[in-house]
């Protein structure tokens, strides 16, 4: 009877792994061949690291991008971030306290816009950088101050938690720091090509912006907001000043001539 119990007890065994084997097999075939990658995306800047999801690192992107588009110092930038992340946590919620919405909470009845405008990120965030311009010595505020100044909130000082993540990632998307943000995920299949990103790019930084000549801190800007939205447009590559970013989440030397912005698109299947 023992004998027999141990035979069952292994054969049991023996099944469950042979199961998760076979699991394995056609998760790793349903991937094409690949480990499926969980996305995910993280800001490198010295000693300090920062994770984030898909939709926190394309929203703070966004949120950079506006930014310098209006001409602003970075400290604007991470005034804005810190704000976003305590307000909303870098999401671009439909929802609040009474009729708060998006990234910065702001309301309808308050003057921030319609509700359209304000669930907008780059609305929105023209909107917040607005608001801050309007703060005399915002420049030499500390965050926290700065961003009270514009929020009014009931937790004046819970801006202040934030302040060294929101002053990583807009290092990281301003270009003070190159390749300071990677992102990564398993590219989507489609028959159909992908949409170019270059409308959303002329919205989101004034003029044109692939393959042109820019300025460091810009390019690093653009190439940093393609991989904070890489997976909508289906993005295998960014190129810029001698680097490569790719979907694996890793940047790594690249020669080019190109003294612009380089893309790669995934192609239809």
């Amino acid at each position: 009877m023992r004998w027999n119990r141990r035979i069952a007890i292994w054969s049991i065994v023996i099944v469950v792994v042979l199961a998760c084997i076979a699991g394995g097999i056609a998760i790793w075939a349903l991937g094409g061949g690949k480990p499926r990658v969980s996305p995910r995306c993280r800001v490198d800047i010295g000693s300090s690291h920062y994770a984030m999801d898909l939709d926190q690192a394309a929203n703070a992107t966004t949120i950079a991008a506006v930014g310098k588009q209006l001409g602003l110092p970075d400290h604007a930038v991470t005034v804005a971030l810190a704000t976003a992340l305590q307000e909303s946590n870098l999401h671009n919620l439909s929802y609040g306290d009474r009729d708060s919405l998006g990234l910065f909470q702001q309301r309808p009845s308050q003057g921030w816009g319609t509700r359209a405008q304000i669930l907008d990120p780059r609305t929105s965030s023209a909107a917040f950088f607005r608001a801050l311009a309007r703060v005399p010595g915002w420049q030499t505020m500390t965050v926290t101050d700065a961003a009270q100044a514009v929020q009014h909130s009931n937790a004046s000082q819970a801006y202040a938690v934030w302040a060294p993540m929101a002053r990583s990632i807009a290092i990281a998307t301003t270009g003070e720091v190159p390749a300071g943000l990677a992102c990564q995920f398993a590219v989507s299949h489609s028959q159909l090509p992908p949409e170019s990103p270059q409308s959303a790019l002329t919205e989101a930084f004034g003029r044109s912006t692939l393959n042109v000549p820019v300025a460091s801190a810009r390019g690093w800007t653009i190439a940093s907001w393609l991989v904070g939205h890489a997976e909508e447009y289906r993005i295998t590559s960014v190129r810029y000043a001698g680097r490569q970013w790719t979907p694996d989440g890793t940047w790594s030397a690249f020669r080019t001539a190109d003294t612009g912005v380089g893309i790669t698109q995934a192609t239809p299947t």
